[in-house]
């Protein structure tokens, strides 16, 4: 998720946006702490077997180990790893990749029992810096580029190839943007995308929008770690889990209740995703993007906060969606929450029912068609 709940001080951001533009290309260039290198495309090796997962009973994880990929100068020694999950050996030909969100890891057993339901195995990716992979003294969520990412991706597909002929990826909120723009560069790989509340726009009034991507750029240039100044709401967090008002259980200090540390170098990465969305992407499988029917944004405890997006703005997401491929299918569910499938039950059961009858209509009968098209040309 990423928590429209924790706003930016824009007084804060404007004085670092001019200490910044007093700042030489030179001093940027010789700040140990900006990673100037666009290489993220290295090497790396599964571990050796499947192991029973610490966070989730029944299931399994894999460690996708990462020499190539050191820290930050600001994590100190070592390099980063991602980890896929699954919940247990291969059964189908199909298979579904979960990508979660911001402040996120994968701790949601329903959503594997429903796609087990519709034939699919179940793999979900904790990527580096998030959840099961995330390792002392690194910083949570943080990169410098969604395509970062994709190495590690790439490492999950392959595997799940291994075993499976059909793979349908699926991302929420932050994961729903880096969902997008991944399938939107791995043309053929995918026979569907799901998207729940994806974040392909961003949120707020259109001054904050038009201010927010060159202030973070600047920011980014000379502080890309820095820890932005923030003011916290909890609502999202203690709509959720079962120690507060919500019925999940789940590590708090994994998915915490306010929010990780928002960066500007992350922050950067996101608004180039961004206008990558903008610019269309030309996703080459049918697409199904699901959001709330509304947003809202209260500041104490009221039936909004059981009944709406508290994250993002569902409007904006809805205007772009189609910028996302040629084959693209938009449900809004009433008292839906940022996270559909977090929602009430009557909610998550329409929301897992959306999923079930596009899954019917375009990705099977695709499926289907392409079999006997392959037959014909035989």
């Amino acid at each position: 998720m990423e928590p429209k709940t924790a706003r930016f001080d824009p007084a804060a951001l404007i004085s670092g946006w001019r200490f910044v533009t007093g700042r030489s290309s030179d001093d940027a260039a010789s700040d140990p702490t900006v990673d100037l290198s666009t290489d993220h495309h290295q090497s790396g090796w599964w571990a050796p077997t499947w192991a029973p997962d610490r966070l989730l009973e029944g299931y399994q994880t894999l460690t996708y180990d990462m020499p190539d990929r050191p820290h930050h100068a600001d994590e100190g020694d070592g390099h980063l790893i991602a980890t896929l999950i699954r919940h247990h050996p291969p059964r189908q030909r199909r298979a579904v990749l979960y990508i979660h969100g911001w402040n996120e890891y994968f701790f949601q057993a329903h959503v594997a029992r429903a796609f087990e339901e519709l034939g699919y195995d179940f793999y979900a990716i904790d990527l580096h810096r998030y959840g099961r992979s995330l390792q002392p003294g690194e910083m949570p969520g943080y990169m410098e580029s969604v395509e970062e990412y994709f190495p590690e991706l790439d490492a999950c597909v392959e595997r799940i190839r291994d075993d499976h002929s059909q793979i349908l990826l699926h991302g929420h909120s932050t994961g729903g943007l880096i969902a997008s723009l991944y399938a939107a560069d791995r043309p053929k790989t995918f026979v569907g995308v799901v998207l729940n509340s994806p974040w392909i726009d961003m949120q707020g009034s259109a001054l904050f929008r038009a201010l927010t991507p060159p202030i973070m750029r600047g920011l980014a240039v000379a502080s890309p770690t820095m820890a932005l100044p923030m003011s916290e709401n909890e609502l999202y967090g203690r709509s959720l889990h079962k120690d507060f008002c919500g019925e999940w259980d789940y590590d708090l200090s994994l998915k915490r209740v306010d929010s990780q540390p928002i960066r500007p170098g992350w922050t950067r990465a996101v608004v180039n995703g961004h206008d990558r969305v903008g610019a269309g992407l030309h996703i080459d499988c049918p697409v199904l993007v699901l959001t709330s029917a509304r947003s809202s944004a209260p500041k104490q405890w009221c039936d909004d906060v059981m009944t709406s997006d508290l994250a993002l703005d569902v409007d904006r997401i809805a205007a772009r969606a189609h910028l996302l491929g040629w084959h693209v299918t938009l449900v809004r569910l009433s008292d839906g929450l940022h996270d559909l499938s977090l929602s009430r039950a009557d909610v998550r059961e329409r929301y897992f029912d959306e999923i079930r009858r596009w899954d019917l209509a375009y990705v099977r009968v695709r499926a289907w068609q392409d079999r006997v098209s392959r037959d014909l040309d035989q």
